[in-house]
């Protein structure tokens, strides 16, 4: 219940474009204030700087560029712009060509139509330059349209497209049966965003247990699934399954937040796990960092130690 307050909470915050303005003069001050906890930075320099790093330590990364429900088809194609921008980029950077990306940054809430064509410009460059592009999941009313999405490109051709897929939302264990018959490539995550009774299991528990049977499912049937999770009782299920099916290392990898659990992203690479992580930037960061605090009690007590660091300074 604690747990589901939280979110609720943090998520109301995440659309106060008051504190936005205001995280946003603050939160990105210097390299040691409390947003680059969780966010890379503002800039694609900052992110190519994240991921040489990280790449370094034999982590696995994806780039994620912030941003969602642009209002007008102006931003939307504005938004598309900056990701072909950003592709172009990040190859010439040299590192993992990976990244993703939200169907409402590219116009989804103003005209579907026009998604889908700002969608293929963004596929149509990543074919060329070799970019696997994952499509994030937002909240449930963008649920069933955004599969919708994927599926009609998929069946146009793009196999350099992935999906995500939320264990919290009752559907998604359908979801993943008829992604595994696409033989197209899922996340797997709890979700992040605090959803109605009527579409979402509610406790901990029951988000628990959906995951370990769509990561089962995922594991025996899938394409390459990646198991996004922090949760020690949840990365102990996906290796025991594993190791109990005789699931190879290179059948299936790991995902984590930039700078979250650390120490397990670590100890995971240490047994020849593979292990991604998604590195977040861009000036929209704000609504992604709230939702990051929701998930996670102890991330509020670590950001209120960095402020009162940061006063102290």
């Amino acid at each position: 219940m604690i747990g589901a307050v939280s979110k609720a909470f943090f998520q109301t915050l995440a659309g106060s474009q008051k504190l936005k303005r205001l995280a946003s003069r603050y939160g990105m001050r210097h390299e040691r204030s409390f947003a680059h906890r969780f966010i890379a930075g503002e800039s694609i320099e900052d992110a190519v700087a994240a991921a040489r790093r990280i790449q370094s330590s034999g982590l696995l990364v994806t780039l994620d560029y912030l941003g969602e429900s642009v209002t007008t088809i102006a931003e939307a194609d504005a938004a598309t712009r900056e990701y072909l921008g950003l592709l172009e980029r990040i190859a010439a950077a040299g590192i993992e060509r990976n990244v993703s990306l939200k169907l409402t940054q590219l116009g989804l809430t103003i005209d579907r139509a026009t998604c889908v064509d700002n969608l293929r410009r963004v596929l149509d460059a990543g074919v060329a330059q070799q970019f696997f592009v994952r499509i994030d999941m937002e909240n449930s009313p963008f649920a069933a349209v955004t599969l919708d999405v994927f599926e009609t490109m998929w069946q146009q051709g793009y196999r350099n497209a992935g999906i995500v897929l939320q264990s919290c939302l009752r559907r998604s264990e359908a979801d993943a049966g008829r992604m595994n018959a696409l033989g197209a490539r899922v996340r797997l995550v709890k979700g992040a965003y605090k959803e109605p009774k009527a579409v979402a299991y509610q406790s901990k528990v029951d988000v628990d247990a959906a995951f370990v049977r769509i990561m089962r499912r995922l594991l025996l049937e899938g394409e390459y699934p990646a198991i996004a999770t922090h949760d020690p009782a949840m990365i102990d299920e996906t290796r025991a399954f594993a190791h109990e099916q005789g699931i190879g290392h290179d059948r299936y990898e790991f995902q984590m937040l930039y700078g979250v659990r650390r120490d397990l992203q670590g100890l995971l690479t240490r047994e020849g796990r593979r292990v991604r992580v998604y590195v977040p930037f861009g000036r929209e960061w704000f609504p992604y960092f709230m939702r990051r605090l929701g998930e996670r009690p102890a991330n509020v007590g670590f950001v209120i130690r960095a402020v009162l660091r940061d006063r102290q300074e």
